[in-house]
């Protein structure tokens, strides 16, 4: 009786992750500001920018968007994963991954989209090459290559892991 009670405590401490992931949904709506935030801000000067500047301030709109779909990604697989499954009203509008990411695929395509951003981050530095130290580029590229190690690593592990499980299937 008590192993279930201490159980029963246990389980229902995921709860504790519920306000975790309504935080994360207050970040994505501040990301959100500062998109629109920057768009405004570039579009009335669209006209007398330089080309290389624009294509930096939209690198930089990717950025954002891709924080925030990982945001997302994090949020909602999280919840399902670990707290309770999203029951959504209409069909059309569940999310085709949804209730198919485990923790280490969510791991895995959280790496991917590190990965992405960092990859754009790094072209911003790369058309900025002229104010840029050699010594900083050399860190950009070293930081960069980690994050691609480090991805490639997960995926690798991923795999293993899965080959190690023949009965499982994964959906990704």
């Amino acid at each position: 009786m008590i192993e279930q009670r201490i159980e029963h405590i246990l389980f229902a401490t995921r709860w504790l992750l519920a306000p975790i992931y309504l935080g994360l949904s207050v970040a994505l709506i501040a990301l959100g500001i500062k998109f629109f935030e920057e768009l405004l801000h570039t579009l009335p000067n669209v006209l007398a920018m330089a080309e290389t500047d624009l294509i930096l301030t939209v690198l930089a709109l990717v950025d954002i968007a891709l924080v925030g779909s990982l945001i997302v990604m994090v949020m909602l697989s999280g919840y399902e994963n670990f707290i309770s499954r999203i029951d959504v009203e209409a069909a059309h509008e569940k999310l085709g991954w949804m209730g198919k990411l485990d923790a280490g695929t969510l791991k895995v395509k959280v790496a991917a989209s590190i990965v992405a951003i960092s990859s754009i981050h790094l072209l911003r530095v790369f058309m900025n090459l002229q104010q840029i130290d050699n010594s900083k580029l050399l860190w950009y590229v070293v930081f960069h290559m980690t994050f691609v190690v480090s991805a490639l690593l997960l995926g690798l592990i991923d795999r293993l892991v899965f080959a190690g499980h023949p009965g499982k299937a994964r959906e990704s």
